[in-house]
């Protein structure tokens, strides 16, 4: 089954990995069918039952993905549809052999009042086990408002589970930043805390202790790339070191 993914995958080729300003995010919903879900249904199943024997955490909900996005007059307007988190991983996993979706999702940059980005590494029981990135979550039907995707509230949600902060504690600065990598489309929105990154850092470190099972397993704080780690995801890399390189952090 995973022959399938990566042999599709192996003839292919994706977009160099880039970083692209944008005033706006505007992404409906509308009912669609997957091809490749139906297709690889069998091979889908027994591989994400696999997967949870490997990582018991995990679940088959209902996830939000994109099948057509454009940028246009400094907004990205996108569809999405819905489908089972076990399709998106299969997909995500074999390699991104259909390539006309598009993993999204909206991370929360949180940078601390002396320059510094706070950054969660995965626990071990989550999909993303080890990867260290920004608070941010998939989004799910539940963030659907009148037949759009309210990002916001994904990340208000994602933010409050895996760090303790609320979203109204912070300074919601202005655009989107989107990154292209592969088949995923990352909407990275910045938010500036009052805190210093010590500060910040020692009562996420707090919340995640008195946790059960917390997303993250540990927490980090990045003030400049000779702080960067190999286990940064690619996104991650590439936001930070934009920011670095227009000056937009210490």
């Amino acid at each position: 089954m995973v022959r399938y993914g990566l042999k599709h995958a192996m003839s292919s080729s994706f977009p160099e990995l880039s970083v692209t300003q944008v005033a706006g995010v505007e992404i409906r919903v509308e009912p669609w069918s997957w091809p490749f879900a139906t297709a690889q249904r069998q091979e889908i199943d027994a591989y994400f039952t696999d997967l949870k024997r490997r990582r018991a955490a995990l679940w088959n909900g209902r996830v939000l993905m994109l099948n057509s996005y454009s940028v246009s007059n400094s907004v990205f307007t996108g569809t999405a549809f819905e489908t089972d988190y076990a399709n998106l991983c299969a997909w995500r996993d074999w390699a991104f052999p259909d390539q006309t979706v598009f993993n999204f999702f909206a991370p929360a940059a949180i940078r601390t009042c002396d320059g510094a980005y706070v950054l969660g590494e995965m626990a071990p029981y989550t999909a993303g086990a080890g990867k260290i990135t920004f608070p941010s979550g998939t989004p799910e039907p539940g963030d659907i408002i009148d037949g759009s995707v309210d990002l916001m509230g994904n990340m208000r949600r994602e933010v409050a589970e895996e760090t303790g902060l609320t979203l109204d504690e912070l300074e919601c600065e202005v655009g989107w930043s989107v990154v292209r990598d592969r088949s995923s489309l990352v909407l990275v929105k910045r938010f500036s805390s009052s805190q210093l990154g010590d500060e910040l850092l020692a009562r996420i470190k707090s919340y995640l202790e008195n946790e059960t099972q917390p997303e993250f397993s540990d927490v980090r704080i990045v003030r400049s790339p000779a702080t960067f780690h190999p286990r940064m995801e690619p996104f991650t890399l590439a936001f930070l070191d934009y920011e670095t390189r227009h000056g937009l952090s210490a």
